[in-house]
């Protein structure tokens, strides 16, 4: 078994390497919509039913059902984001496209292993979320900036889980999370002054910093009878160090912690042939004071970067879910689910939100996996339906007013291998 956690080991950091270089915007606000193509194929559900290794990610007891595997893949991530501007006295109107780059690829991988019939350990390792926009066209060059404007942010999870299946109708598991961050922007030179900042020369155009912290989740899946099965998880924050070389831009001195969730999930088995699973999730946005505090605080004697300074504006967000998968044959497995995410942004933060346009609600999603004696091929394809958010009162007076509007569009593509053993 060592020289197995070797090669995994070695993986895992393979991947690691590979997140430092790509990062993307996420689905619901800025974190996924679901860890692996299973789970994405059904919108996201995985609370009550844990499908590979990287179940941990969804809920840390699945950990303990789903056997002694491995799961690699990626992911093609292509979101469409722009921006709006109308009303303006400072000359800023017009439309702005935010895709300089236009398509990501995430990788992810997951591995499980029963060390008896109760005890089953496992890791996995994926994003969790990020956000990326690159205006070649600056929106914000009539307040004094200049050259490509955007933000980048990209988020690994390393998740080590330990799961207890005291008897066989009942799982319990424990996770820890290692989480990276990595974050760069740029052309808000607009921003970047002591009547703004509270740390001016650490806003913008700083190159990429990183910033890491742990955190715990917590998970139960149980059978209430033969064909229905109840879960429910929570992750707690994740307090990870500040970006110091943005300490100038994000509250508390450039923190950017990741947020509280949780969720309760359920899955039934119709027939012996069909699967139907829903997801409940609750997202804690506004507890992270650079995403939930809002900009107003900036005309209140609170600068960018000050404790308890401005952030997005953000609000805590529910999110539901509804997946079903047919086994229509032994070799072959049809997936499909939709997805409802309540509106992170709220209509008088849309100016800042320009740099992170995270307004996606509903989803659809479809796919397909396939058995064979090389192992199970899966795929799975997303749509986030185009979302607009239109400002109210959005534009502060001091910039000269008027409204920004964001909207955004997204097409996700996952493809994963995985074996038993």
């Amino acid at each position: 078994m060592s020289i197995k956690f070797a090669k995994l080991s070695a993986a895992a950091l393979s991947a690691a390497a590979l997140f430092t270089v790509y990062s993307a915007e996420a689905t619901n606000g800025y974190f996924v919509e679901g860890v692996g193509p299973k789970a994405q194929a059904m919108a996201g559900v995985g609370v009550a039913l844990p499908q590979d290794a990287l179940a941990a990610a969804n809920n840390p007891a699945g950990t303990a059902l789903v056997g002694n595997r491995l799961d690699v893949g990626f992911t093609v991530f292509s979101p469409d984001r722009s921006a709006r501007i109308r009303g303006n006295l400072a000359g800023a109107d017009g439309d702005y496209d935010g895709n300089e780059k236009s398509s990501f690829v995430i990788p992810e991988l997951g591995y499980t292993r029963m060390l008896s019939s109760q005890l089953s350990w496992g890791v996995a390792v994926y994003g969790n979320g990020g956000m990326n926009t690159g205006y070649q066209s600056n929106p914000f060059a009539a307040f004094g900036s200049s050259g490509e404007a955007g933000v980048d942010l990209s988020q690994l999870f390393i998740t080590p889980s330990l799961a207890y299946r005291p008897t066989p109708d009942h799982a319990f598991g424990i996770a820890t999370t290692f989480a990276v961050q990595r974050f760069e922007a740029t052309g808000l030179q607009a921003f970047d002054n002591p009547f703004v900042s509270a740390s001016a020369g650490n806003v913008t155009d700083r190159g990429y910093d990183t910033a890491h912290g742990w955190g715990v989740k917590l998970g139960w899946i149980g059978r209430l009878r033969e064909d229905l099965s109840l879960g429910a998880t929570w992750s707690s924050r994740i307090e990870t160090g500040e970006f110091d070389r943005y300490e100038g831009l994000f509250a508390d001195g450039g923190g950017f912690d990741i947020p509280e969730n949780y969720a309760v999930g359920l899955s039934w088995s119709a027939t012996p042939r069909l699967t139907v699973a829903a997801d409940w999730q609750r997202i804690l946005y506004s507890d992270t004071g650079s995403v939930g505090n809002s900009l107003s605080l900036l005309f209140q004697g609170k600068p960018l970067g000050a404790d308890g300074g401005p952030g997005f504006g953000w609000q805590d967000v529910e999110v539901t879910k509804l997946g079903a998968a047919f086994r229509a044959t032994d070799d072959l497995t049809l997936r499909a689910g939709i997805s409802h995410a309540e509106q992170p942004i709220p209509a008088g933060e849309a100016f800042i939100n320009i740099l992170a346009p995270g307004v996606i609600e509903d989803h659809v999603s479809m796919g397909a996996d396939w058995r064979t004696a090389l192992g199970e091929f899966t795929v799975s394809y997303a749509h986030a339906f185009e979302e607009t958010v239109q400002g109210d009162n959005s534009i502060p007076t001091a910039f000269g007013g008027g409204e920004a509007e964001l909207t955004m569009s997204q097409d996700i593509l996952r493809f994963g291998w995985s074996r038993n053993f």
